[in-house]
């Protein structure tokens, strides 16, 4: 899978190396490089992808914004930031399913929540995948411990 998605300039990181920082025109940028991908994916470089119809592509969208879930709703898959609870990701689930239509096809969401979090709930909200999230700063021993623990 494709992971993509408009990124930040939070830190003031895009400038220096000459990128574009309006938000808007990153977003034309974005949609305008996934058309090229799905394009290339669809026969314009060879070999093709051996995943057909081509390669899964997910979307990130910090919540509560609603432009990068409709982004999203054309392609695979949401990654949510920034969700407050299950809940949040059960609204996301369907608007989604509404935007897409009952004959899209599969399409995945994925949730992240701290270590040690019971992923039931955001099963239920219908989470695809559930992530645990360590943070900007990782602890080596939190991540031993969340891979010890298992699913």
């Amino acid at each position: 899978m494709l992971g993509a998605g408009l990124g930040s300039d939070r830190h003031g990181e895009l400038a220096p190396f000459g990128e574009v920082e309006d938000p808007r025109e990153r977003a034309r940028l974005l949609d305008e490089g996934l058309d090229r991908l799905a394009a290339y994916w669809a026969g314009e470089l060879e070999p093709p992808p051996l995943q057909q119809p081509r390669i899964p592509v997910w979307l990130a969208a910090r919540y509560p914004n609603r432009r990068p879930v409709r982004r999203a709703a054309r392609w695979d898959g949401l990654f949510p930031i920034d969700l407050p609870g299950p809940e949040a990701l059960a609204e996301l689930v369907a608007e989604v399913r509404d935007l897409r239509g009952p004959d899209a096809g599969p399409f995945d969401f994925a949730a992240e929540f701290e270590p040690g979090a019971d992923p039931a709930p955001w099963e239920q909200a219908g989470a695809t995948w559930c992530l645990t999230g360590f943070g900007q700063t990782p602890r080596a021993d939190d991540v031993r411990a969340a891979i010890a623990a298992g699913p």
